[in-house]
């Protein structure tokens, strides 16, 4: 019962601070800071609470390869906002994510090729990024935005662990990077300022799964050894340093 009270009052203030982190700060650094590990790290901590290390340390290979998954959801969306209304874009790479998790499922990876598949996905989608347009777009006002994006992100993580034991570790691991926060921030950016700011959102986003990735890869390191407080701590500071690095990178 302590568990399920704390995703319910957990994620509603996860998604409020970063929703208004993203409007002081702008898209870019908005994108870096919804790409912590607010949703995984939390799903990750009540996989080991819920059902013990072990099964939180087969989830990590799952998760790195569902990271594939999460940037085949940000490049796709990224693609399609400019052509399209928030609802089909959101559909639309949805089924991108899916596919692409369906696909890699079946391929049973270790660690380190999961990790450089994740990584190298990650820099791929850089490369290929869309370049936004230069236009400007007036901005809509949304009734009761910010409770609107905290229902839905806390619905988002109650399902998925209350789906966990019965999906098995390798599916829980997958579902584990699905796109709670971003495609929250994505269809609210898209819907209220227009698919040029919603290019920038991702892209942050996607720099900031540099350090995500690491943050998850850690933990199979990490957990072994140490208590579940320490780990998730020490792998946090190394994602939060990555994260301020490559705010550099324009």
């Amino acid at each position: 019962m302590n568990i399920v009270l704390i995703k319910v009052t957990l994620m509603p203030v996860v998604m409020a601070v970063v929703t208004l982190a993203s409007r002081k700060w702008g898209h870019k650094t908005g994108g870096l800071i919804a790409s912590l590990p607010w949703i995984a790290g939390p799903i990750l901590l009540f996989f080991i609470l819920e059902q013990g290390k072990a099964f939180g340390l087969q989830s990590v290979p799952g998760i790195l390869t569902g990271v594939v998954s999460l940037v085949g959801f940000c490049y796709s969306y990224a693609r399609l906002a400019s052509r399209f209304f928030w609802l089909p874009t959101l559909l639309l790479s949805y089924v991108v994510y899916c596919l692409i998790a369906l696909a890699l499922q079946p391929i049973q990876v270790g660690l380190w090729t999961g990790y450089g598949m994740a990584m190298g996905s990650i820099l791929l989608g850089l490369y290929a990024w869309p370049t936004p347009a230069l236009t400007t777009v007036a901005v809509r006002r949304l009734p009761y935005d910010l409770l609107l994006r905290m229902v839905a992100a806390t619905l988002f993580v109650l399902g998925i662990t209350e789906l966990a034991h019965r999906i098995g570790p390798t599916w829980s691991g997958i579902l584990t990077p699905f796109p709670v926060i971003t495609s929250i921030l994505a269809v609210f950016t898209h819907y209220t300022q227009g698919h040029s700011a919603t290019v920038l959102l991702l892209r942050g986003s996607l720099l900031g799964f540099l350090g995500y990735t690491t943050f998850l890869f850690l933990q199979a390191f990490l957990l072994p050894e140490l208590s579940i407080g320490l780990s998730f701590l020490l792998a946090l500071l190394v994602n939060i340093l990555m994260s301020v690095v490559v705010s550099k990178l324009r």
